[in-house]
Order: C-alpha cells, then structure tokens, then sequence
C-alpha cells in the first residue's frame, strides 16, 4: 500500500481546476495558475480556476498552447521538451481540444495516457516475469525495474498502435506475439510531482511469452531483461525501491489477478480499491 500512497500524495487545497467551458480537463498548482496569469489571450486566472479562453480549432490551440510553453520552459518552470505532444480531451474517447508537449503535461495535470505490458512465461514452479532494467541514462526512474514494454499514448495514437509500436522498439516482440496479448484493464494515480500533478491513466496488458522467447531492446530504454519468479517480484515491490514508481501499481495488479496476492492478505481490499482512483 505505500507505493499506491506514495503514486496518490497530493493535496487538492494546493490545485485549481483548469476549464475549457464547463469541462474540467486539468488541475493547476496555484504557483502555476499564477505565473498564467500574465497570458490573458489564452487564460482567465481568478482564485479558484483557470480557463482556456483562447478560441480556435485544435492546431491552433495546440499553437497558442505551445507559445505559453516556450515562455515557460525559459523560466524552468516545465520539463525539457521531449518533441512528443499528448491529445488532451474533456474525457477518454473524445475529440482532442488541443495537442500539448509532453513535457508540459504535469505542469498543466492533464490526463495522460499509457500502456504497459506484463510479459510472462509459465514454468513448473509457477509464473516466471520479464522485467527489464531501465537505462541510468534515463531521465525519470534511471536503472530501475520495468515492465517487459511500456510507454505513453502519444503522437496521435491509440492504444493498440501504442502497445504494438513500443512493443517493437522496447523489446523486439514480432507482431505475431503482439497479437496474442490481451486487454486486462487499467490503474490510475494522482501525484504531485516537481513541476505540477501527474494524473495518469495506465491501460495495461498481459501476454504469456513461449518458452523461447529472449527479449531484445532496439531503444536503449533499457539495458537488460530479466526472467524474475513472479514471488520474487513481489517480494521486491513489497520490500524495496527497485522498481519504477508507477510500475509497482502495474505488478501488484498482475499479483491480484493471478492469485499471488489473496483475499487472506490484510491489504487485498486496500490494494484492489486504491489501483482505480476516481475522477476527484
């Protein structure tokens, strides 16, 4: 339970709604509702809101976004540009409103989007996982534990375009295994984080690898993978700080589903309801 606690640690008294119309589609820490504030082409800031009002289709509220950005990113008040933009929209499966920099996402906390694969193998002692270690060079979770593939929703992408492109690049998976994997649901988790709030979703997958299936990496996302027993995992989420932040909520998922983790656990329910977090 620490680590969906620590993926929740948030205070909503510190956050206003960002609006576009009526719809809420962000929350903005109060430090950044004000530095907004000196754009009123594109915001209106009060006490307790923030709102689009700058007019147009998607590209050119994509554009008016991205020069707020380019103002902000010289002040260091978002991450570097990662020259990779996420749709944002008023809820999942609608219109995007507009395209914003990935980098920019946490500092306006809109929701974003992602995929992550469990790959496992069966074995006569029980499930064996691939877990990968991500490069040190990386710039978030640097040489931690990692699922087999995982990556944002991006780039005009749905989520099975998503899951096949990073499944290539992150573990060489041929398209013929992709194929075999199959939806098991989602958790989701909010977080404060240095430059605003993640409000992530992670739509995730299981896919039951043939026993002579090695991965291989081609993005140099990670360094190695690892065939872990599946208790052994555990024991690590449960025990340490090895593996990827949001991952953990991706493995203790998994342990659920598969039995590892049961109703005799004194955190079963805590751990089932605390992996969904509602739309507050």
């Amino acid at each position: 339970m620490r680590h969906i606690r620590a993926c929740n640690a948030y205070r909503p008294e510190r956050f206003v709604p960002l609006l576009a119309g009526e719809a809420r589609i962000g929350r903005i820490r109060r430090d950044n509702a004000e530095a907004l504030a000196r754009f009123p082409q594109a915001f209106a800031v009060t006490s307790d809101a923030v709102r689009v009002v700058a007019k147009g289709d998607p590209a050119t509220l994509s554009a008016d976004f991205d020069r707020v950005i380019d103002a902000l990113l010289n002040e260091g008040r978002v991450a570097k540009w990662r020259q990779e933009t996420f749709a944002v929209a008023r809820r999942w499966g609608e219109a995007p409103l507009f395209s914003l920099d990935r980098g920019a996402v946490s500092f306006f906390g809109v929701r974003a989007y992602g995929v992550h694969l469990n790959g496992y193998r069966r074995t006569g002692g029980g499930i064996t996982l691939w877990i990968g270690r991500r490069n040190p060079d990386k710039r978030v979770a640097p040489g931690k534990l990692d699922n087999l593939v995982a990556g944002g929703i991006g780039g005009g992408l749905g989520v099975w375009e998503t899951l096949v492109k990073e499944s290539e690049e992150e573990a060489s998976l041929p398209r013929a295994l992709v194929d075999r994997a199959h939806a098991v649901g989602a958790v989701s988790y909010k977080m404060e984080v240095e430059h605003g709030l993640r409000d992530d979703v992670l739509f995730l997958y299981d896919l039951e690898t043939p026993g002579d299936f090695v991965p291989r990496n081609n993005d140099c996302e990670f360094i190695e993978f690892l065939p872990m027993d599946s208790r052994t995992v555990l024991a690590g989420v449960r025990n340490t700080e090895d593996y990827k932040f949001n991952v953990n909520l991706t493995l203790i998922d998994f342990a659920l589903r598969h039995g590892l983790i049961g109703p005799d656990d004194p955190e079963y329910l805590e751990l089932l309801t605390g992996l969904h977090r509602g739309d507050d």
